[in-house]
């Protein structure tokens, strides 16, 4: 397996932190995947793509090589490292993109020949590569990304709510089992950042960053000469299909509560806070709490506390009524989702993938989601 070693201070003094270009380079990924026969892995995903590949196939058709550059950088073993570099969190897309833009176009080649695992094509030896890399990712930003921006900001910090709630109620080994597959705390100041048989790395001393994306989707990085790593990972999966969770509000449960409580009372599967169902619901944050005490008062939630953050949750009372509503016939989308669930920030389900890559350079690793039937690209 890949692992860091990571000393107490480190560990202590990580942090969550966000990066539009590190949503941005995930939104690409689950493009280039749907390109190549992805349906999505939820109706949210799934209307995502729809509305997206048509003039993204269209731009790499009209570019054929930013296409056969993002075929090699997303290679069958390895992300290209110049693509992804590390998020040093507070910066600005236009800032993190900058750095894609200023990379070093002989380091580019030699990456895309670690994600390819051999030889670069003739058509990618030149010296634009960073630039037609920096052009597709403000493409991906401007026109699938910066739109929903602000919306994916309150998904992504309500993610970190419930992940530093995780380390507040059970250490830093309950938040990082739960962060993404392949990741785990193994004990003896060691973090498993994947499932394969690579060397370990020394990380103490370095900053290390924990960064969440929507699509499902996460990779690992560092700069050289380490002072610096990230842990990319997806959202849980209760925030990032937060389109597909608002839709699915039984017509009959609708009609019973109004829209707007019911979908707060079908969203409490898995315990919120009040800052997530805002995110997710995209309700204002008053109104959110206006629903919660008419639901407390009935008896269909119950609220606790995870350190600092208070957590709401369906009562036995409230599943049987969601529960109603759905069997009996609602709107079409109200399929069942299950009682209780994993707690705060519980993953989001399916299979996923986790690479590493030996050697020097940053270092990427991709979780790539069920449809790859190889690793993914990445380093350790």
């Amino acid at each position: 397996m890949g692992w860091w070693q990571v000393n107490a201070d480190t560990l202590a003094g990580s942090r969550f932190v966000l990066s539009p270009l590190a949503e941005t380079f995930a939104s690409l990924i689950l493009l280039h995947k749907g390109a190549n026969g992805y349906p999505g892995g939820h109706p949210g995903e799934q209307s995502w793509l729809r509305e997206r590949l048509p003039a993204y196939r269209a731009r790499l058709a009209a570019d054929p090589v930013t296409a056969l550059l993002v075929r090699a950088g997303l290679g069958r073993e390895w992300l290209a490292d110049f693509l992804t570099p590390t998020p040093r969190g507070g910066e600005s897309f236009a800032r993190e993109v900058a750095r894609v833009r200023a990379a070093d176009p002989a380091a580019a080649r030699a990456h895309l020949a670690l994600s390819l695992a051999g030889p670069v094509p003739a058509a990618l030896h030149r010296d634009d590569l960073p630039d037609r890399a920096a052009r597709l990712l403000e493409y991906v930003w401007r026109e699938a990304v910066a739109p929903s921006w602000e919306r994916r900001r309150r998904v992504l910090e309500a993610d970190v709510l419930a992940r530093t709630a995780q380390v507040s109620q059970g250490g830093w080994a309950a938040a990082l089992d739960g962060l993404r597959p392949g990741t785990r705390w193994l004990g003896g100041s060691r973090l498993q950042v994947n499932a394969h048989a690579y060397p370990p790395r020394e990380i103490s001393g370095a900053q290390l960053m924990f960064v969440p994306v929507t699509p499902q989707s996460g990779w690992v990085s560092w700069d050289e000469p380490g002072s610096r790593y990230a842990v990319v990972y997806p959202c849980a999966g209760a925030l990032a299909d937060a389109a597909a969770r608002r839709a699915a509000v039984p017509a009959g449960l609708g009609a019973l509560l109004g829209r707007a409580r019911a979908q707060v009372l079908v969203l409490l599967d898995s315990p919120l806070s009040t800052t997530q169902l805002t995110a997710v619901t995209g309700q204002g944050l008053g109104s959110v709490g206006r629903h919660l005490r008419v639901l407390l008062d009935a008896g269909l939630v119950t609220r606790g506390r995870a350190g600092r953050s208070v957590l709401y949750a369906r009562t036995a009372a409230g599943q049987v009524l969601v529960e109603a509503g759905t069997h009996q016939g609602g709107d079409g989308t109200g399929a069942r989702r299950g009682g209780g669930g994993g707690g705060p920030g519980a993953g989001a389900g399916g299979k996923a993938r986790t690479t590493a890559r030996p050697g020097q350079g940053q270092g990427q690793s991709l979780d790539g989601g069920e449809d790859r039937p190889s690793p993914a690209p990445g380093g350790p």
